[in-house]
């Protein structure tokens, strides 16, 4: 069993609203990708069982090896528990040569209101060991952080 990693935010929305977000194909290319990346999904079917495949591009590929190439990530994601607007659950799985990188990532994303807003816990369990815990957390805050950019603008 791997490490687990979990980041938490407060985020000014209500949890429809952060929800949908997570479900919505141009809202993930918006917010998802932390700082200094962009996205582009190439598949997707926002429905358990299905998915979505991202393509995550370093905006400057020195000194940022990325997991499928110099300058790139790419994750298949798979919908495993979609349950509005409480919870989502991503199976992550990474393209990459280097074993380090390999296996499945869970991702559950937890909603719960607070007030006027959604308090936001990602846990990711099985992470794999080529992923720092310090970087790993940071993207992930970096990501709620631009979520909470795009839904709070909204």
């Amino acid at each position: 069993m791997g490490r687990t990693d979990r980041v938490s935010r407060l985020i000014a929305a209500s949890p429809t609203t952060v929800y949908n977000a997570l479900l919505d194909r141009g809202a993930l290319e918006a917010w998802l990708p932390p700082e200094g990346m962009s996205g582009r999904v190439e598949r997707w079917d926002p429905r358990p069982g299905g998915g979505f495949r991202m393509v995550l591009t370093y905006l400057d590929a020195a000194g940022s090896p990325g997991k499928t190439s110099e300058a790139t990530d790419v994750v298949d994601i798979e919908f495993g528990d979609l349950v509005a607007p409480e919870r989502v659950v991503q199976r992550a799985v990474f393209e990459a040569d280097d074993p380090a990188f390999a296996g499945v990532m869970t991702m559950t994303w937890h909603l719960v209101p607070a007030g006027e807003a959604t308090e936001v816990t990602v846990t990711a369990e099985d992470v794999p060991s080529g992923i720092s815990q310090a970087d790993h957390e940071e993207g992930i805050a970096s990501s709620l952080a631009n979520l909470a950019s795009y839904v709070e603008k909204a």
